[in-house]
């Protein structure tokens, strides 16, 4: 399963982004980043509490092409090494087949 991801991942819409995907019942979730135009730390920490969340439920996430703002963001956080990421959505979904 992969949902993109469009605009900003910031503190005005990390909310509504948790709720929509908490309730995402795929076993492994694959987020497209390539329609991210910005990501701050909040984000970050969505992303972070996203992850944990579906680990605890015995499920996988994954980040699919992102953006350079996202992957220096995510670089500096630390987050890529938590995170599973691949260069493309058919390389994170084919990974886990």
């Amino acid at each position: 399963m992969a949902t993109r991801l469009d605009g900003k991942l910031g503190l005005e819409t990390v909310n509504a982004f948790l709720q929509t995907m908490r309730q995402e019942r795929a076993q492994h979730l694959v987020l497209d980043m390539s329609g991210l135009l910005f990501l701050d730390s909040a984000g970050v920490g969505a992303l972070v509490s996203l992850f944990v969340t579906r680990k605890h439920a015995g499920k996988t996430t994954a980040l699919a092409s992102l953006t350079k703002q996202a992957s220096a963001v995510l670089q500096v956080s630390g987050i890529l090494k938590l995170i599973p990421t691949y260069p493309t959505v058919e390389a994170a979904v084919n990974a886990r087949e």
